[in-house]
């Protein structure tokens, strides 16, 4: 992000001053903004511009680690009366297995709301919450809920710095960390709910937690 994204957070890397390294370092996903969406009707011509991410995530709950694969975001960002303004597009994500639970799966969703405007104290904000499957539990279950989403603000990884891919089209690599992630315990599994609590660690405060995304974007005007 500016997270990141997201989500996550998306990052103004073209404002970050860093110097494009080589494509070809790279193994480049495939970028889609089918999801992109349109600036509103009162938008300022030629500000606007759509950023398509695609990350991979991995949640950690204390000691136990849950990779999450692939996650793709989108959202259009430019001027409305000179101000900054932003609108979001799509979170995709498909349902990853949940290490040490045969047969269950996690997917994020996105909780209503974001905001990817980088600030000298983090790169973006956005909601969340976590859709657990399994053939044993109710098929409401989650980790936090569309009405009681989980809040990540998201912070530069110094492991994975900014970089510039490519600048035709635009296109750069980031890493964003939210340690202070508070998750929960499950909601709407029923009574296997605890069980999958106690197998996962939840309620887990936050500082106990913590969210990865390493992420590609890249840059389409509108």
């Amino acid at each position: 992000m500016k997270l990141l994204a997201p989500v996550a957070a998306a990052v103004a890397v073209a404002a970050l001053g860093v110097a494009p390294g080589p494509a070809s370092a790279d193994e480049l996903p495939t970028f889609d903004f089918a999801d992109c969406p349109a600036p509103p009707a009162n938008a300022d011509p030629g500000t606007w511009r759509c950023e398509a991410f695609v990350s991979q995530g991995k949640l950690a709950i204390h000691d136990r680690e849950i990779p999450l694969g692939e996650m793709r975001m989108t959202f259009s960002e430019g001027r409305v009366n000179s101000q900054y303004a932003q609108v979001f597009g799509a979170l995709r994500h498909a349902p990853a297995p949940i290490p040490g639970l045969p047969g269950a799966t996690i997917q994020l969703r996105y909780g209503g709301y974001s905001d990817f405007l980088s600030t000298a104290d983090r790169r973006g904000a956005f909601d969340v919450y976590a859709v657990v499957r399994h053939p044993l539990l109710r098929k409401d279950c989650s980790i936090g809920t569309a009405a009681a989403a989980l809040h990540t603000v998201v912070h530069d990884d110094p492991a994975v710095p900014p970089r510039i891919i490519s600048d035709h089209p635009r296109t750069a690599y980031f890493g964003v960390v939210d340690p202070d992630l508070a998750l929960p315990a499950t909601a709407g599994c029923g009574v296997l709910g605890k069980l999958v609590d106690l197998r996962l660690g939840l309620p887990s405060p936050a500082g106990e937690n913590t969210f990865h995304q390493t992420t590609y974007v890249q840059y389409k005007p509108l």
